[in-house]
């Protein structure tokens, strides 16, 4: 492949080669909020203030510290797995949170603005 690169106002055409992807050193996929550190010591995420009376089957936590920029579903609204649940931005990049479970929205205990953090319960279902 030839592509031209400009530095100092002179253009040089180059030659490069695209050599195969080597995708045996990419880490696996996990669904969002799955994931789990190598060397951390937690198997799940650490309960934030208020909420460590939740059932764990029943809730969806922030994956990430981040702040809520859109809410997609709506309390009440019945949602499959992997259904969208809201974004959240951190380290200016847009995170979508899904749905971990199949069911219906009890709560959402966050608001578009919102501040959350790694761990933080954002939804509750029935």
């Amino acid at each position: 492949m030839k592509l031209k690169i400009t530095l100092n106002d002179k253009t040089f055409e180059v030659d490069v080669e695209v050599a195969e992807a080597d995708t045996a050193t990419l880490p696996p996929a996990y669904p969002i909020g799955s994931a789990v550190l190598s060397g951390s010591v937690a198997s799940a995420p650490l309960p934030v203030a208020n909420d460590a009376a939740v059932d764990e089957a029943k809730v969806c936590r922030s994956p990430v510290s981040g702040i809520v920029v859109r809410l997609i579903a709506q309390p009440g609204q019945a949602l499959q797995v992997g259904d969208p649940l809201m974004v959240l931005e951190a380290m200016k990049m847009e995170t979508n949170i899904t749905a971990p479970i199949a069911g219906r929205i009890a709560a959402i205990h966050v608001t578009q603005g919102d501040n959350v953090q790694s761990g933080q319960v954002v939804v509750e279902f029935e």
